[in-house]
């Protein structure tokens, strides 16, 4: 198996949780693994003998996530929405390296996220549910983009019950509010203050037009919208 030929290098990378809801840590002795990702289960790297795959380290207290990723991704089988599934190892998953950035850079940088994206991201839900999955945890981070095409990238939840409904907030604010700031680079400090706001909220508590109503309009003046 060629993309096993980075297993010596793995073994040098050490992945640790990092409370809740925060990434996770990385600790690498490798000078040929390059970290492209972090989440708050896992980290993603290269390996430059091998660059067409990605490499996905789970923390020791999250194998039971890597084993449920790789169930998702043998039952969704091969899409144009995510990702190729090559195999796993002890703690990690190799999947095909993905080009693009994520709709979360997008907005930090001001760079314009047309509609088709939103309409591709409904086309890769339609064909998760259409294989027996559930898709969840589908937000800005986990969402590529590139030359017109759309990858989902983090499948770990496909198989947890219940709707977080992080897509349908998502799609409501493109549509009722993201034509006020399409193009203007978004500070992080607003990114993150979104991000830890809905991570204390129960998504079943909230009504989407007002969730995305209170959160725009406190830093309208501020961003000049």
């Amino acid at each position: 198996m060629e993309w096993d030929i980075a297993k010596r290098e793995l073994s040098k990378v050490k992945v640790s949780l990092n409370g809740k809801n925060e990434l996770v840590l990385v600790q690498s002795k490798s000078n040929t693994l390059k970290c492209i990702g972090r989440g708050t289960d896992a980290a993603v790297f290269r390996f430059i003998s091998a660059p067409q795959y990605a490499y996905k380290v789970f923390s020791n207290d999250k194998l039971e996530k890597l084993e449920q990723e790789s169930k998702v991704y043998l039952k969704l089988g091969c899409s144009k929405y995510f990702p190729v599934y090559y195999g796993k190892g002890l703690n990690y998953l190799v999947i095909s390296y993905e080009a693009g950035m994520t709709l979360y850079d997008c907005l930090l940088q001001g760079i314009h996220i047309p509609k088709q994206v939103i309409v591709e991201v409904d086309n890769a839900i339609d064909y998760v549910l259409s294989r027996g999955l559930n898709p969840r945890d589908i937000h800005l981070k986990n969402i590529l983009f590139h030359e017109g095409q759309v990858k989902l990238v983090d499948v770990s939840e496909y198989m947890t019950p219940g709707n977080d409904k992080r897509w349908e907030y998502l799609k409501e604010g493109y549509k009722e509010h993201y034509h006020l700031f399409d193009g203007k680079a978004l500070p992080f400090w607003l990114i993150e203050n979104v991000r830890k706001w809905y991570n204390q909220t129960r998504p079943e508590s909230l009504n989407i037009q007002d969730f995305v109503k209170d959160l725009i309009n406190p830093f309208q003046e501020r961003l000049h919208f």
